[in-house]
């Protein structure tokens, strides 16, 4: 097994900096701003043949009383809980504060192995008085000076860390056999995101999945701030379920830190390969929703659409969300419509069947024959459209990708087919494959005759 260290510290001391050292990566937002990490965020690091598992958290205050600070702070426990060591991040230029009194404090209750890394050391010597006497106060021990933005001193943290850990049992093989299946076109694993407007349910329908309060859920809308990552295996299918930050409209986006968020949510539904899109029974289908499907559709995700809160709803409300969802939503007619409570957890084996649908739909193996011959079927049934003396020759079609699937489709003059005749040819290619859930791509490829231009005549 790999060990598990815990970040732990005040907010803006860097730890999300000192994550993204540790995993070398970009995962965890960062920004010059107090209280941005909220849940708990993992990553997998590595430094020589040893690897280890990191978590991120956000700003800890053990003795608050309640509200989403509360609610960061049972993250935080439960993230020390998890782990085999605690790195406790503090503020080298701030000095020690009260606040760090305090987590040492319930550092010390917890009896977790733990290691004081005085973080934005750059610069300075680690003799220079009382600068760093004061934080053997803290009754940890050593004080290891660290860079996370610079790099320095994050070696020896790391062997510090896990010296009084196991090593991994079986090297590099083992770790290989732990990571997740990249690119989810075998089925092992698929990578879901949920998105939707802020406040309607994403992180409270990944909590009751999974069973705990994995992700801070909070009624103030902009709670979740990063897109966060969580494992998840259902029936032998592994997934990475990704919760995302709410978007809202332009104009409503002020803060740099929220436009961050705005980014991150749009990298995650681009990476996903199902797209749950979440909407609010109590609320319609606003014009935010329908943006959003929008870029959903363009970004070619496979999209599963749930309305959350159908419990609080009467039945006039539901008749007119029903035609909300007709007439904003008509260009995602191919998705799937579930009705749920989060909550109160119905409807939600119905959706699990839906994701898994849509995956595979995306990933739908069409062979050339039988895409050929559907398309000769359906010119015999009704042939496109003639342009002036000439109509357009549709001679065969084949595969060309897939997530979402495209059928290349070869001919002459096939310029002139319309739009209207492409979404006949659609209905037909979805109704051979049961394409439930993804966007289909029809190209047309017209081939030209060599000749055109050329003087043929004798001299």
């Amino acid at each position: 097994m790999k060990p598990v260290m815990a970040l732990v510290g005040r907010a803006n001391v860097g730890k999300s900096t000192l994550f993204n050292r540790l995993t070398r990566s970009r995962d965890a937002l960062v920004a010059d701003f107090a209280g941005l990490t909220r849940d708990r965020h993992y990553g997998n690091g590595k430094q020589g043949r040893h690897e280890y598992i990191v978590i991120d958290t956000g700003g800890f205050e053990p003795d608050v009383a309640s509200g989403i600070y509360r609610e960061m702070a049972r993250q935080t426990q439960q993230a020390i809980a998890e782990a085999d060591v605690v790195i406790f991040v503090v503020d080298v230029r701030a000095g020690v504060t009260a606040q760090d009194h305090d987590i040492a404090h319930y550092l010390r209750r917890a009896g977790k192995p733990c290691v004081l890394a005085a973080n934005k050391a750059e610069g300075m010597q680690q003799d220079q008085g009382g600068k760093w006497a004061e934080f053997y106060e803290l009754g940890l021990g050593t004080v290891h000076p660290v860079s996370a933005a610079h790099g320095q001193g994050i070696r020896s943290l790391v062997e510090m860390a896990l010296e009084p850990l196991s090593p991994p049992d079986d090297g590099a093989d083992a770790a290989a056999r732990d990571m997740p299946d990249a690119d989810g076109a075998d089925g092992r694993t698929i990578r879901l995101a949920v998105a939707g407007r802020p406040n309607v349910g994403k992180s409270t329908l990944i909590n009751t999945w999974l069973g705990e309060e994995r992700l801070v859920a909070f009624d103030t809308p902009g709670t979740t701030r990063d897109a966060i990552t969580v494992p998840f295996e259902r029936n032998g299918q592994r997934f990475e379920l990704v919760d995302t930050a709410g978007l809202r409209r332009k104009g409503k986006v002020f803060a740099a830190v929220e436009k961050f968020s705005v980014v991150k949510t749009l990298q995650a539904i681009e990476s996903a390969h199902v797209v749950l899109l979440l909407l609010d029974a109590s609320q319609g289908v606003t014009e935010q929703d329908a943006h959003i499907a929008g870029y959903i559709l363009e970004s070619g995700r496979a999209v599963v659409l749930a309305v959350n809160k159908w419990d609080a709803t009467d039945d006039y409300q539901r008749q007119l969300l029903e035609r909300s969802i007709e007439t904003r939503l008509a260009f995602l007619k191919f998705a799937s419509l579930h009705r749920i409570s989060a909550r109160k957890r119905q409807g939600l084996g119905p959706l699990w069947t839906a994701i898994v649908q849509a995956h595979k739909a995306a990933t739908c193996k069409m062979s050339t024959p039988v895409l050929t011959r559907l398309l000769l079927e359906a010119v015999q049934f009704q042939s496109p459209q003639r342009q002036g003396l000439f109509r357009p020759k549709m001679r065969y079609a084949h595969q060309g990708g897939m997530n979402p699937p495209v059928i290349v489709i070869h001919g002459n003059g096939l310029e002139h087919v319309t739009d209207a005749y492409k979404r006949f040819l659609e209905g037909r290619f979805r109704k051979e494959f049961d394409l439930v859930g993804t966007p289909l791509r029809i190209e047309l490829k017209t081939s030209h005759n060599p000749y055109v231009g050329e003087d043929r005549g004798g001299k």
